[in-house]
């Protein structure tokens, strides 16, 4: 069973690479992108066969270490 874990800062959390991505593309000519928030996706492949259990299990996965839940939001995907 395979797991997508998408991962952004929280709402009102400073985001300097997203703001740096934003400028670049201005200065590639694409005009009219007003905000860009980056984030990361992290993908796992689990023994796990139930999906209930293997969401909890990704979901313990980011509170422990994948995500930064101070300013971090997460969401589990299981494929």
């Amino acid at each position: 069973m395979k797991a997508r874990v998408t991962i952004m800062l929280k709402d009102g959390v400073l985001d300097p690479q997203g703001e740096a991505i934003r400028h670049a593309l201005g200065g590639l000519g694409f005009q009219g992108v007003d905000a860009v928030r980056q984030g990361k996706v992290i993908e796992l492949d689990l023994a796990s066969s139930d999906a209930a259990s293997a969401r909890d299990e990704v979901a313990r996965m980011c509170e422990g270490l994948l995500a930064n839940t101070v300013i971090e939001k997460y969401s589990v995907e299981i494929l």
